[in-house]
């Protein structure tokens, strides 16, 4: 078992928490983080990019000049690829970019990258957030007491409303539920201040 310190809100230790270790420290492996940021960055495409071909243009239905005689090349359409005005060849037509990796390539990149912070001491497991109204002084507060200056991920159950809307306002602070954890917020936040009870719910999903 892996163990880290137990935090209060306030700031003060309240013990050590064991971590489950075939979440929490296992080996990194950064091929597999790799692949899961693309694929999540490439479901995150819009994907509604698109030009008009010669089809969709308006005009063209007329032959501008005759085959024959003109001294210039013949052409069926004003609307043709190689004219101004004419239809695009070969542009982008609107499409997805989702694609489909092994679920265990998915679950092995976001132990990774939950362990790869284990290591690097940039997890902070607090005891609970509690927030009688959505304050963002107060939760600023809160991160001070935690010594968390850095862009930071939130995890908490979904019973702390007070504790998204308290942060909503705060540039570095993203807050997400144990089932909105992924790996691109994981990998681009410098710590994760976690609950206890969110870390039991992360467990579980991730068993």
């Amino acid at each position: 078992m892996t163990s880290v310190n137990l935090y209060k809100q306030d700031g003060s230790q309240n013990g050590t928490i064991d971590l489950n270790a075939d979440i929490f420290g296992v080996e990194p492996n950064e091929n597999a983080e790799f692949e899961a940021i693309l694929r999540q960055r490439a479901s995150m495409r819009q994907g509604t990019h698109a030009v008009k071909n010669r089809s969709a243009v308006s005009g063209g239905g007329k032959k501008p000049w005759r085959q024959k005689g003109t001294g210039r090349a013949r052409q069926g359409s004003i609307r043709s690829p190689q004219l101004r005005g004419g239809g695009i060849v070969f542009g982008p037509t609107p499409r997805s970019y989702k694609y489909s990796l092994p679920r265990k390539v998915r679950q092995l990149a976001i132990k990774s990258a939950l362990s790869q912070k284990v290591l690097d001491n940039a997890l902070v497991v607090v005891d609970a957030l509690n927030f009688d109204a959505p304050k963002t002084k107060e939760f600023a507060g809160v991160m001070n007491n935690l010594k968390v200056a850095e862009k930071v991920l939130v995890v908490v159950t979904d019973d702390d409303k007070n504790t998204a809307l308290s942060a909503r306002n705060l540039a570095n602070a993203t807050v997400v539920t144990p089932a909105g954890v992924n790996i691109l917020s994981v990998v681009d936040s410098q710590k994760i201040v976690i609950t206890k009870s969110a870390l039991s719910q992360v467990e579980e999903v991730l068993a």
